[in-house]
C-alpha cells in the first residue's frame, strides 16, 4: 500500500507542477491587484529616476529631529502610477519629528520609471526604507 502511495505521488506531482508552470503568468499578476488598482508587484518593479541617491536629495532632515538626536528608519508604501508619478505614500512605520513628513515629501516629489509587466506600464505598491542618520 505504502508503495503505490509513493508511486502515485512521484506520477502526480511533476504533473501538477508543469500544470502551474502552464498558467499564464497575467492571471498571476492580476490576482495580484487590490482594489484600488495598484499591484503588488511587477516583472519590472518601479525605480527612482537617478537611482536611490536623487531620491535622498528630495529629503530634507528636519531641523527638529536634529536638534532630539532623532535618528532611525522610515517606512514608507509608495503608489506609482503607470507614468512613473506618486500618487501617494503611506506610512508603514516612522520615528517622529518631522522625519516622516520629511520622507513622504522626499518621495512626493521623486520620478519614478514606471512597473511594467509584459512591457506595459502598471501601477505599482513600492515600499521604500528611508533612512534618516546623522
Amino acid at each position: 500500500m505504502k508503495k503505490s502511495l509513493t508511486r502515485m505521488f512521484v506520477k502526480v506531482i511533476p504533473s501538477l507542477f508543469v500544470l502551474f508552470l502552464l498558467l499564464p503568468t497575467n492571471n498571476l499578476f492580476s490576482q495580484a491587484q487590490q482594489g484600488d488598482g495598484f499591484l503588488a508587484f511587477a516583472e519590472v518593479m518601479p525605480e527612482p529616476v537617478g537611482g536611490l541617491k536623487a531620491l535622498y536629495q528630495n529629503i530634507v532632515y528636519p531641523d527638529i529631529a536634529k536638534k532630539a538626536g532623532v535618528q532611525g528608519k522610515v517606512f514608507a508604501l509608495a503608489y506609482v502610477n503607470e507614468k512613473g508619478e506618486v500618487d501617494d505614500v503611506k506610512i508603514l512605520k516612522g520615528i517622529g519629528a518631522g522625519c516622516d513628513e520629511a520622507a513622504m515629501d522626499g518621495i512626493k516629489k521623486a520620478k519614478f520609471s514606471p512597473g511594467q509587466n509584459k512591457g506595459q506600464s502598471v501601477k505599482v505598491k513600492l515600499s521604500l526604507t528611508i533612512n534618516f542618520k546623522l
